[in-house]
């Protein structure tokens, strides 16, 4: 037996239990369902399974596979991996929480700290490049050309760039991680929320941080344009800044780290899929959702990188309106 909650729940019974708002809190609750199995086959599949193909194929290439197109922009290569990742999804989600766990608990820790480690050698040995990249960032962000130059439309776009970057990379707003929160078996529920609130500023603040700076310091973007080398890509721009310090072998690590912390971002959204089906249909529409969300992994490896983002960004944008409804309203409690 398992624990179970998320946004539904407050939505319904926290939101609802205001004065005239015990309808309101039922729909909502039931739209962030409805939008968050969107965005489980958006940001927990489509777009995840797609950088773990682009990023693999590009450091472990097999010409004689990759050199078959299928069709349009699709290699044989791309098929092949998206079919594999479907069948390792589909041996672990079929297995509940407990196996989602287990899996995640023994890769992640280790190659966050490997990721962490070989971040801060790459800073280290850039070290006289640090204060240049600070420096450049908030010069560009902040001089008057930002602003005139690319005019209104241009500062909200680079905004909303931001904003949409931010919530893939953290969640913080979604009301996603709650439903894996409260499956924790915990005396003190505000102990659990306040890990919640450590993820966000460790994932935000401490490793995009590094990872801007490696990017940064690496030499492979311009600091006064912000054009980056010829030869490198948005998708292979930290492997080419590791490969650069590690030789290879960093490539090779980067892929691995990529395909490991997409494919554990893919055990989670199942898990986050399931809890809102769970919710809507009751536990027998759990195992045809899994089906469905296995079926759909392999279709990350069939389209374009910016199409994946979008749809993903998409659904996250939904799932996002009913949840701060409820967060907003609720906040004095």
């Amino acid at each position: 037996d398992e624990w179970s909650g998320g946004a539904m729940y407050y939505l319904r019974d926290g939101l609802g239990a205001k004065k005239n708002c015990k309808w309101i809190g039922k729909i909502l609750a039931v739209l962030f369902c409805i939008f968050t199995m969107l965005a489980s086959f958006g940001i927990g599949s489509m777009g995840q399974v797609n950088k773990i193909v682009t990023n693999v194929a590009a450091a472990f290439d097999v010409s004689a596979l990759s050199s078959i197109e299928v069709f349009s922009g699709v290699s044989l290569y791309n098929i092949i991996l998206g079919a594999v990742v479907m069948a390792l999804v589909a041996l672990i989600t079929l297995g509940g929480l407990k196996r989602i766990a287990s899996v995640a608990e023994k890769i992640v820790p280790f190659m966050v700290v490997l990721f962490v480690a070989g971040s801060l050698v790459i800073i280290g040995i850039n070290y006289d490049a640090i204060i240049p990249a600070f420096k450049a960032i908030f010069v560009n962000a902040f001089k008057p050309e930002a602003f005139v130059g690319g005019g209104i439309g241009g500062v909200i776009l680079a905004m909303t760039n931001g904003f949409k970057r931010g919530v893939f990379s953290n969640e913080a707003g979604l009301g996603s991680s709650v439903m894996v929160h409260s499956s924790s078996n915990v005396k003190e529920p505000v102990k659990q929320g306040l890990w919640g609130i450590f993820e966000v500023f460790f994932d935000t603040m401490v490793v995009c941080t590094m990872t801007a700076l490696i990017a940064l310091t690496s030499g492979m973007i311009n600091l006064d344009t912000g054009v980056v080398n010829k030869d490198v890509n948005d998708a292979t721009l930290i492997s080419k800044a590791f490969g650069g310090v590690f030789g290879q072998a960093g490539e090779w690590f980067i892929a691995i780290a990529m395909l490991m912390f997409a494919f554990t971002t893919v055990l989670g959204w199942s898990q986050y899929g399931s809890k809102a089906v769970e919710y809507l249909f009751g536990v027998k529409g759990v195992k045809v959702y899994k089906v469905i969300f296995v079926l759909m992994i392999v279709s990350g490896a069939l389209m374009t990188s910016s199409l994946a983002w979008d749809i993903s960004d998409t659904f996250n944008g939904l799932m996002m309106i009913p949840n701060l409804i409820a967060v907003l309203i609720l906040s004095p409690l």
